[in-house]
């Protein structure tokens, strides 16, 4: 049984995930496209970060960033080479919207690349709902990122 729960970035298992994904980042972008956050980043205050995992094993991560009341960015989505391909992604992604809506966001932001690379992920967000958008946050333009966004609805008692 796959389960998903808070973790803490720092975790030996999470960090050699995460270093797998800031390593694929910086193979297909060039470095100053490349937007995804290290385990110290993701441990700050305004992130919710959690681990899909079986028994003890770590199949993939996804974080949650608070940019200002009611609105969040969707960072670190990665799923463990080994467990592509079972689904991982979407229970990350459908819980992380989830949560977004139980704490009142209104709305979901994201980064990814626009390389051939990051197709799956930009079909994995569409599927859920997200659309292209202008550049978000402290973002600029950029021809190696994509931006998308989801409007949310909020959970009626």
């Amino acid at each position: 049984m796959i389960r998903i729960d808070r973790d803490s970035p720092g975790r030996g298992d999470v960090q050699e995930l995460l270093s797998e994904h800031l390593a694929d980042m910086f193979a297909t972008s060039p470095a100053e496209s490349v937007h995804a956050l290290d385990s110290a980043a993701l441990s700050g205050p305004a992130i919710t970060f959690w681990t899909a995992r079986e028994e003890s094993e770590v199949l993939g991560c996804g974080a949650l960033k608070l940019l200002e009341p009611g609105r969040g960015e969707i960072k670190s989505m990665r799923t463990a080479a080994h467990a592509r391909g079972r689904g991982i992604a979407t229970l990350l992604l459908s819980h992380i919207v989830d949560e977004a809506r139980r704490s009142g966001y209104a709305r979901l932001y994201l980064e990814t690349g626009s390389q051939e690379f990051f197709v799956p992920a930009r079909r994995l967000y569409q599927r859920h709902g997200f659309s292209t958008c202008p550049p978000f946050g402290d973002y600029a333009e950029d021809p190696n990122s994509i931006y998308m966004t989801l409007a949310l609805d909020p959970i009626r008692p």
